[in-house]
């Protein structure tokens, strides 16, 4: 269906693609596999139409094609379903999805019972049970992104290209995708399929494509491959995955919570925390695990003063009872938070690393009311050298660096505030085998230094990987409290679902 012949891509002077070749088959899901930084989202950027300049040249149905934005590329039948989502939050689903492809009436007006009945009949392929008047920012991430998928279906494209389709979206969604991948491949339509959670790749791919470090490593079928060996010629040589070697025993806390409880910010009636108390020892990692909407975020929030008025209940600080009106007060006592959405809420992506990583300390950067650019500097290379965060330049904008750079940047720039505790929600999403084994170090690093660590995934291995504890928690309540030793997945399951409570 689709040849890329020789596609090299430069940025200010830096290779991102060399020579890359590949082919996409029709009627099959071809997985594109690679460590973060190894290209696959500027290969697709340009099949998509998004970098029209390039070199080489893509052949499309026999056709040498070349398109100068991806309306051109949508309009011969190459669609994209970015990782990033790509909606408007204040317009409806039906408004989303015809954005640009309005339906006209005879008189000219917009046909909005066309449209409507339109995106109903898409949402009930998809299985999402929710008005198309919706708007989309009252949606759930999971339910953005299958509004994202209706999008590239309205279209009737011939080449669906899926951008980390699943990173922000429950079990029982991914499901529901498997199901319609399943459909697109019996009508013959070419899928491009890019994951880091190599199990579904194993389940859907029929093809894989390995790109390193912006080259074309080897193609060919999925049949007969292991986990080890994709991971092999991901990343050229065989990774350890990280492991705690022995919990830790609790000696002394450093944060207690008792009885938190957090009213739902649009119904007050209703409590999105229930009378949650544990505690956190220095040198401790904390896992906390929940399906999604089970509150694993709000509760790393609550506890960082984001929610001042909704939380009841207590939180102390080395058994010091504290009241955080805002995030500055959490900041102050010691409290660190790295937030599941890095691009949107940890970093200022068109700012450079030196100052992304200053932002949390910008009083002690400063002389006189003027920043300082040797403190800033100092400070920037003490955490790209102790945290091996790969950047050409501290100059360079953060959006330029790979999602597994991006993440360490965040964690660099509260570990400039020396916290007592790091809360970390979702700290590997996103990013590649490779870079989630370097953030396994670090967390567990920074554990053995005496930082209270506490992580919410929705990852299982990743949670009984490194955690001397795991938290379950379904529909608001902590449901089980578990020492890793005794940690199983089936266990954590039975009281993760919100049915066995």
């Amino acid at each position: 269906m689709l040849v890329a012949e020789n596609i090299t891509k430069r940025f200010s002077g830096v290779t991102a693609l060399e020579n890359v070749n590949l082919e996409l088959h029709s009627g099959k899901v071809n997985a594109i596999i690679g460590e973060n930084g190894a290209g696959k989202s500027t290969l697709m950027k340009i099949l998509s139409g998004v970098y029209p300049d390039y070199e080489g040249r893509i052949v499309y149905k026999g056709d040498t094609v070349s398109f100068s934005n991806p309306r051109e590329a949508q309009d011969k039948g190459i669609a994209i379903i970015h990782q990033e989502l790509n909606l408007i939050p204040y317009l409806s689903i039906t408004e989303n999805i015809f954005l640009g492809r309005e339906i006209e009436t005879l008189w000219g007006t917009l046909d909005q019972k066309e449209m409507r009945r339109q995106t109903q009949q898409l949402l009930d392929r998809l299985k999402l049970n929710v008005d198309p008047a919706t708007e989309v920012y009252k949606l759930k991430v999971g339910q953005q992104q299958v509004v994202e998928i209706a999008k590239a279906l309205l279209l009737d494209s011939e080449v669906i290209i899926m951008d980390e389709p699943t990173s922000a979206i429950s079990e029982s969604e991914v499901e529901v995708l498997f199901d319609i991948i399943a459909d697109l491949k019996r009508e013959n339509k070419t899928i491009v399929y890019i994951s880091h959670k190599l199990d579904e790749l194993f389940k859907i791919a029929d093809r894989y494509i390995v790109l390193r470090d912006g080259k074309t490593i080897e193609s060919g079928d999925m049949a007969g491959m292991t986990h080890d060996s994709i991971i092999q010629k991901m990343v050229g040589r065989e990774i350890q995955i990280m492991r705690k070697k022995a919990a830790t025993t609790c000696e002394e806390p450093v944060l207690t919570v008792k009885n938190l409880t957090m009213k739902h910010p649009a119904k007050p009636q209703e409590d999105m925390l229930k009378d949650l108390s544990f505690t956190l020892c220095k040198g401790e990692i904390l896992g906390v695990f929940g399906l999604m909407g089970a509150g694993r975020t709000e509760l790393l929030e609550a506890i960082f003063g984001l929610h001042p008025k909704l939380i009841s209940g207590s939180i102390c600080i080395e058994d010091k009872e504290v009241k955080f009106k805002s995030p500055a007060y959490a900041i102050r006592s010691g409290i660190a938070l790295v937030p599941e959405d890095r691009k949107k809420d940890g970093l200022v992506l068109g700012l450079d690393v030196r100052t992304n990583i200053s932002l949390t300390t910008l009083e002690n950067m400063e002389d006189m009311g003027m920043l300082n650019d040797s403190k800033e500097c100092s400070l920037s290379e003490k955490y790209i050298k102790e945290l091996r965060i790969k950047t050409a330049s501290d100059t360079l904008a953060a959006k330029n660096l790979s999602g597994g750079n991006q993440q360490k940047i965040v964690i660099a720039k509260w570990l400039a505030t020396h916290p007592k505790v790091l809360l970390l929600d979702e700290p590997t999403r996103g990013i590649d085998v490779n870079a989630k084994n370097e953030i396994y170090k670090l967390i567990l690093s920074l554990a053995d230094a005496g930082l209270g660590i506490i992580m919410a995934s929705s990852e299982l291995p990743e949670i009984l990987a490194i955690s001397d504890r795991v938290l379950v928690m379904a529909e608001g309540n902590l449901t089980a409290e578990i020492p890793v030793d005794e940690a199983t997945e089936d266990k954590i399951l039975k009281a993760a679902i919100p049915n066995s409570i």
